[in-house]
């Protein structure tokens, strides 16, 4: 027996929030990994160490500040946009146009919007390249976060607040279980999307755990058919 409440349904919500990377992709097309590549070349040239020490500052700060770009602005003055600019000029086309998930994003009831910890440049490459920017509303990134990333409690406030989203009628997709926790907390519908088992992915742990924490309603490992089971039958 457990006391875990059922998870919350979808029966009331008319705003739906995506996170961006390894959600509205899948995470073994592992683009993340280019960023990261770069996050580790400009923490070794930033500060001048090797690039052993600097993927283990990056990993350190990633999991302390939930971006390594806040820590190295927090403990190195870094600026914003020279980094966001620099770990962002990757190469977009493994990513591939999806149109059945834009079909699908398209008869969700309500409006659609997308919460990230990327730069809105990178976002709208994303999106193009996926097929699916029409879909959305609009991007709230990093900058609109003022540099406060997920999960920080006051980036979700301030995104609810800018877009005007009731989160008890929202629900919220993330691959990062800790970016769900916040969400939960405040009324709306979670999912975790997972990898799919079928390809290898570029994850650290930590980043694959939390599908069966209480504050994760529903996991899902394809996002598409998650949100096709969703609408209403025809």
């Amino acid at each position: 027996m457990t006391n875990r409440p059922l998870p919350r349904s979808f029966t009331h919500v008319d705003t739906w929030v995506f996170d961006l990377d390894n959600t509205l992709y899948p995470h073994h097309v592992n683009l993340w990994q280019q960023v990261d590549a770069r996050i580790r070349d400009y923490v070794s040239a930033y500060l001048k160490v090797s690039p052993e020490e600097a993927f283990r500052i990056q990993k350190d700060y990633y999991r302390r500040y939930g971006t390594t770009m806040r820590g190295m602005m927090t403990e190195h003055g870094v600026k914003a946009d020279d980094f966001l600019t620099y770990v962002h000029a990757i190469d977009h086309s493994p990513l591939e146009p999806n149109p059945a998930m834009g079909a699908a994003i398209a008869e969700l009831p309500g409006r659609k919007l997308i919460l990230t910890n990327g730069s809105r440049d990178h976002a709208r490459e994303v999106l193009a390249r996926l097929g699916i920017a029409t879909q959305f509303e609009a991007v709230f990134d990093i900058i609109a976060a003022e540099l406060e990333p997920k999960p920080a409690l006051k980036t979700y406030r301030r995104f609810l607040d800018l877009h005007g989203v009731d989160p008890a009628r929202a629900a919220m997709f993330e691959d990062l279980a800790r970016n769900l926790t916040v969400p939960h907390d405040l009324g709306m519908t979670t999912v975790l999307v997972v990898p799919d088992g079928t390809k290898s992915v570029v994850r650290e742990d930590w980043e694959l755990e939390g599908r069966d924490a209480a504050h994760v309603d529903h996991v899902t490992d394809d996002l598409t058919g998650f949100l096709q089971r969703l609408l209403p039958k025809r």
